[in-house]
């Protein structure tokens, strides 16, 4: 297919639509283009359905075909556009942090909906990327404290872009999440520890699309086939020394190892463990209660 002829919002969509048809399915391709139409004429999706003969201008017109291109390699259309939403907020996203998701949202909701707003809690994140768990939660939970961690520079730097860029103070640290002996963070006892560490085995990696696997960054994906649940058992065990008196746990997890994560906590002395589906009904977070 030529890349050279969306002169209007109708070509646009029929030439990615074509062009993508091998990698993404229909709804996809059509919801990855509204968002490069948005990002690129500020219009609404609403307002592009409505006037598909919209024209673009030459230099649009040529972004377009630029961005198909790289969409082609199956490069994710956030790394692309460099940012994406996420709990209403805008961050920035790059190869060296995964790109937020759904499931994590629905994972900060749970937090949210547990967490007495007025508490001042003192809140870690352990792996966090884009910052997108720490800061979601800062954004409503104005009176805790929130900590972060990444054992990625590259990761922290972007981190800290999104704290400043949403205006939440986040005290970051490099740090390993299973060595996690940075004087900072072990100083404080925690109202609410959350994690979602890498937890994609060899064996889930061949079934993953290359968008994934081609591009975000491995050491936050990954874990051997032999111990699936090495970071969570690291920080269930930093959990137990360092959570207040009925101090939560939360836990985004491998679908696959839902009831091994329980029985691991239960075993840890870790009481009230509530397993719960995401909303493709997949085995996706758990919460659990210390002391």
């Amino acid at each position: 297919m030529f890349l050279c002829c969306m002169k209007t919002v109708k070509d646009a969509y029929h030439e990615f639509k074509g062009n993508l048809a091998n990698i993404y399915s229909s709804p996809e391709a059509d919801a990855i283009t509204s968002l490069v139409l948005t990002n690129l004429t500020g219009l609404s999706k609403a307002r592009l359905k409505a006037f598909t003969d919209t024209e673009f201008d030459t230099e649009q017109s040529n972004k377009l075909a630029t961005i198909l291109q790289e969409l082609k390699t199956g490069k994710p259309v956030q790394y692309i556009l460099g940012h994406t939403e996420f709990y209403g907020l805008n961050f920035f996203v790059n190869p060296s942090i995964l790109i937020p998701r759904p499931e994590t949202e629905e994972l900060v909701e749970w937090i949210l909906q547990t967490v007495t707003p007025s508490n001042n809690l003192n809140i870690l994140d352990i792996g966090t990327g884009s910052g997108c768990i720490p800061i979601a939660l800062k954004s409503q939970l104005v009176n805790s404290k929130l900590f972060a961690i990444d054992i990625s520079p590259d990761a922290l730097q972007t981190a800290r872009r999104n704290a400043e860029l949403n205006k939440a103070d986040i005290t970051f640290v490099e740090a390993d999440a299973l060595n996690l002996n940075d004087s900072i963070i072990t100083a404080q006892q925690y109202g609410v520890i959350v994690s979602n560490p890498p937890y994609v085995t060899m064996v889930d990696k061949q079934q993953m699309h290359h968008n994934v696997t081609g591009f975000e960054p491995h050491t936050a994906l990954f874990v051997p086939d032999e111990n699936p649940l090495l970071f969570y058992i690291a920080i269930a065990d930093f959990a137990a020394g360092h959570l207040i008196k009925d101090g939560y746990l939360f836990f985004e997890i491998n679908e696959s190892y839902g009831p091994e994560t329980v029985n691991m906590l239960a075993a840890k002395g870790f009481t009230q463990i509530e397993l719960r589906q995401d909303m493709a009904g997949k085995d996706r977070m758990i919460r659990a209660i210390w002391g």
